[in-house]
């Protein structure tokens, strides 16, 4: 009989994800930390035995390689896996699940490692093979996406009867005092931000270049933040599944010198994804770079600050126009005092123990391939203030 919970990847929200479901192992039963790098699993194993008294098992694994997580997966025998580990690797391991028959959670989208593009479509493309093998897949169990694709979920069912325009804010205004770093991976984190946006309006995409469109927003016990327009997965999904969405856009907050330094990088070539020769050997820059810049699962004692993450909703409710913003806000210090985390892990790495839960628990059941905000929004909103991430909701005039 299946049981525990395998977790794949032991980087920043691997930490908190299992930490998370040690303190919550009277759901998850077994814990199993698998990773290429063996000594980072035994890290976050020797700080969960010293901070909760839990025991968890550990295990190496190349998450490229499907033959190898099939055979770990029937080795552990685990009810469910969640893959904390990179976007490039979420197809391998959706198949091993499949081979295996086990539950499948992830916290992003695909990404491919040659091409600067993230979309569902080839997760999307297994949900007939998840419905064979009888098991669920949860997308996107993060905080964006993740949290907010859940507060949409729960605007359009407890406040609106329709939402016509949502823009996601994302604030980071956390301090680790390096010239430049990036809050998590930096080969993610800095193709993400160099590429072109987009934004889904009436019915088609809209494409901008690289942070063209700037805004000065407010963000509760934070402040005013300059915002740039990105593309984010979570609006490619939240566009077919909100009822009545004629808008969805994102913004995310960057420092002037984060920008500068960002911009140096890119035109002298070391944000690129193609090899290079340098010395008769073959290097990827952005690799390389990422190699050189701090490991964000190390800023997390020197990070101070807060994060504000949320949605701004506006639609109709009986007839009349309505406006709302909900949002959650995050400590780095206090993060780091419970998982060793700053807070942009802990905010990804709590949604993704959380959607695990109801997964695991049954709370959530449907067979086949599904994003986060086409499940019931109620017990998840509920996880999120005894988890650590109360939410607030605010009525905007």
């Amino acid at each position: 009989m299946k049981k525990g919970i395998l977790i794949i990847g032991a980087g920043g929200v691997s930490r908190v994800a299992t930490h998370k479901c040690a303190i919550n192992i009277e759901t998850f039963e077994k814990i199993t930390l698998a990773s290429r790098t063996i000594a980072k699993c035994e890290m976050i194993q020797t700080e969960i035995k010293e901070r909760h008294n839990v025991n968890i098992d550990v295990a190496c694994v190349d998450a490229d390689d499907i033959p190898s997580l099939i055979k770990l997966i029937q080795i552990v025998n685990p009810k469910q896996v969640l893959n904390v580990a990179l976007p490039y690797q979420d197809l391998t391991i959706m198949d091993a699940c499949i081979a295996t028959g086990v539950d499948y959670v992830d916290t992003a989208n695909y990404e491919h490692p040659d091409e600067a593009k993230f979309e569902y479509k080839e997760q999307w493309a297994k949900h007939e093979d998840f419905k064979k093998a009888n098991i669920n897949g949860l997308l996107g169990s993060g905080f964006d996406p993740g949290v907010t694709g859940v507060f949409c979920a729960y605007a359009a069912k407890h406040y609106f009867d329709e939402i016509h325009y949502i823009d996601i804010m994302d604030c980071n205004a956390g301090d680790h005092g390096y010239p430049f770093a990036t809050n998590f991976n930096p080969e993610i984190n800095l193709r993400e931000v160099s590429s072109n946006g987009r934004y889904w309006e009436e019915g088609s995409w809209i494409e901008t270049k690289p942070l063209e469109i700037k805004i000065d927003h407010d963000y509760p016990e934070v402040g005013v933040k300059p915002s740039y327009l990105l593309y984010h997965e979570e609006l490619e999904s939240l566009c077919k599944n909100i009822k009545g969405i004629k808008r969805i856009r994102f913004f995310m907050t960057f420092g002037e010198s984060y920008i500068q330094h960002m911009n140096c990088l890119q035109n002298v070539g070391m944000l690129g994804i193609k090899e290079v020769e340098h010395k008769g050997q073959k290097i990827i820059p952005i690799e390389f770079l990422a190699t050189l810049l701090p490991d964000p699962a190390s800023l997390g004692e020197r990070t101070v600050g807060k994060t504000n993450i949320g949605c701004i909703c506006e639609g109709i409710k009986d007839g009349v126009k309505k406006k709302i913003y909900i949002y959650n806000i995050c400590d780095h210090q206090e993060c780091y005092k419970e998982t060793g985390a700053q807070a942009v892990s802990y905010t990804t790495g709590v949604p993704a123990m959380i959607g695990s839960k109801l997964l695991y628990n049954g709370t959530w059941k449907n067979k086949g391939v599904f994003n986060i905000e086409e499940f019931d929004p109620d017990p998840f909103m509920e996880e999120l203030t005894t988890q650590g991430l109360p939410w607030k909701i605010i009525e905007i005039d």
